[in-house]
This record gives C-alpha cells, sequence and structure tokens, in this order.
C-alpha cells in the first residue's frame, strides 16, 4: 500500500485482543454437556479435526478483534462479548472453506496451509462449514451474556449479515457476475459478500451495549466504510500482493475472470479509493466520544496489511 497518498497510521494493532480470540477458540472441541448426546456423536471427531485445522489456521482475526474493540469504546470487557466474537470467526472461516472449493473459486492454499477440501476431501469440508455455522448460533445462546434478548439480538445481526441481503447473497453476486455491472454493481456486491460480515462485528456490540442513536449511527457508517477498505485492499493484493505473505495464491480474481476495484479502475485509482475509505474511517472515529484507538488500529491494519 506504499503508493498510496500518504496518512497518519498507528503501529499497533490489537494483539492483547487478538491474543484472547486465539486463546478462546483454542478451547472450542464443540462438545456437548449432555452424555447421551456425546455418546451419540462418537465417531465425529474426524470433522471437529476439519473443523479446527481451518478455525485455528491463523490470522489477524480482524472481525473478533473488531468486535472486541468497540465493546471496550462503549465501555466493556473484551470478556463481555467474546462468545459473540468468536461466533463470528466461526462464521468467517466456513466462508473461507466453501469459498476455496472447486465449485466456487478453487483454492489450494489458505494462510500458507492446504486448503481444508485438499487436507480433508470436498464431502468433509464442505460438513466442516456446515457445522461451524451451527455451532456459532450454538456458542451465542448457550455461552454469550445479556440475557435471551440480547443472545437474539446478536443472531438476528449475525443471520442478516450472512444471508441472502448479505454474505452469501453477495458470493452469489459474484458467482453470476454481477460486479461488471459497472462501479455501483461492484460495491453493491461487496457491500454484501465483504461488507456485512465485516460490519457485523461491531453490530454484536450495539446490541450489547446500545449507545445513543447518534453515536449508534457513526458506529454503523465506520462498519460499513471498513467493509469497503478491506475488500478493496484485498482486490489490490490479489494483483500487488506476495503469495508468501498472504499465504495464498495470487491473481486468483483474474483467472476466475472477475471484476474487481483494480479491474475497474485500475491500480492507481484503487490505492486512491482505499486511502480514502481509510480517510473517511478515520474521521468518523474522531466523532465517537469513548477511547478508540484500538478501532483506529484496526482501521489502520485493514489499510497498510499486506496479507
Amino acid at each position: 500500500m506504499s503508493d498510496a497518498p500518504a496518512r497518519t497510521v498507528h503501529a499497533r494493532y490489537p494483539e492483547h485482543l487478538r491474543q484472547q480470540v486465539d486463546d478462546y477458540l483454542d478451547g472450542l472441541w464443540f462438545t456437548v454437556g449432555d452424555s447421551r448426546e456425546a455418546a451419540e456423536a462418537a465417531g465425529t471427531e474426524g470433522l471437529v479435526e476439519a473443523m479446527r485445522y481451518s478455525l485455528l489456521a491463523g490470522g489477524k482475526r480482524i472481525r473478533p478483534v473488531l468486535a472486541l474493540a468497540t465493546a471496550e469504546s462503549l465501555g466493556r470487557e473484551p470478556a463481555d462479548l467474546m462468545p459473540a466474537a468468536a461466533a463470528i470467526e466461526l462464521v468467517h472461516t466456513y466462508s473461507l472453506i466453501h469459498d476455496d472449493l472447486p465449485a466456487m473459486d478453487d483454492d489450494d492454499l489458505r494462510r500458507g496451509m492446504p486448503t481444508c477440501h485438499v487436507r480433508f476431501g470436498e464431502d468433509v469440508a464442505i460438513l466442516a462449514g456446515d457445522a461451524l455455522f451451527a455451532e456459532a448460533v450454538r456458542l451465542v445462546c448457550e455461552e454469550q451474556g445479556g440475557g435471551p434478548v440480547v443472545q437474539a439480538g446478536i443472531l438476528r445481526e449475525i443471520s442478516r449479515a450472512t444471508g441472502v441481503a448479505g454474505m452469501v447473497g453477495g458470493q452469489y453476486l459474484d458467482l453470476k457476475g454481477a460486479g461488471a455491472g459497472g462501479a455501483d454493481a461492484l460495491a453493491a456486491m461487496h457491500a454484501l459478500k465483504t461488507g456485512r460480515l465485516m460490519a457485523v462485528s461491531v453490530h454484536v456490540a450495539l446490541v450489547l451495549s446500545p449507545p445513543p442513536p447518534g453515536q449508534d449511527a457513526v458506529y454503523r457508517a465506520f462498519a460499513r466504510e471498513l467493509g469497503l477498505l478491506f475488500q478493496i485492499v484485498d482486490d489490490i493484493l490479489d494483483v500487488a500482493g506476495s503469495e508468501e505473505e498472504l499465504g495464498k495464491a495470487v491473481g486468483t480474481d483474474e483467472r476466475l475472470g472477475k471484476v474487481t476495484y483494480t479491474s475497474l479502475h485500475g491500480m492507481d485509482r484503487a490505492r486512491e479509493l482505499a486511502a480514502e475509505s481509510h480517510a473517511r474511517a478515520t474521521a468518523l472515529l474522531e466523532q465517537l466520544p469513548g477511547d478508540v484507538d484500538d478501532l483506529a488500529a484496526v482501521a489502520d491494519t485493514a489499510f497498510t496489511r499486506q496479507s
């Protein structure tokens, strides 16, 4: 991202939050407390292995870190929102497993490791993705604090961000080449495919600790801007990134004939669009009264990342 217009960025990514997320995810074995149900699930260890293989493959954990950073800015402890934050990472991991399948993007490498279907087979990979989504729902229902109203509100946000008007709908539009309809069509597609799951990381914190309406609107605008920024940078890295740093193949979008921010606008303009998006996101944070340093660091990381 060095060719983009210069902007002041924070050097510090919230590693303390990422480590808390990693520790929590490492403790998920997807077991049930009921002894009879556990006995009936005997033999599914291979499925759990495939789920954990993809879930624990590493990464910056931007989505759950974003959720925890938002909670912190609203005066809550990270632990207060950890189950919901982890659930979003489970959903994200399921989406990556399915995106990598031969019927979708047909990728063999993810985070520097063989993709789930390469390691375990297509059939198990599909089931692993399905199970991760189901376990995300169970995690919110059983572990998220705040009572039934908060749990239902968080599940509503996650399901909206994932379904037809969210990530899955956006993936469908991408498969059907909707981005070829021009700049507005490309932005609309990515608002669903990438933006919704990024934004819901902020939204779940707003469910747990609702701010005044004016602040709520700013948080939501920031969340939407961050989703746009993340996608533009993703498109740039698919052309100009390093396979070693990304941990996956580059040039996938071109190979599949997809319209992207770089193919539509050119690399120079795409870099400018990323810088403009980052500037808008930063300006929005300046309108919030809480401690938004970690949120700013997440936005900076989304802008400057190389992987």
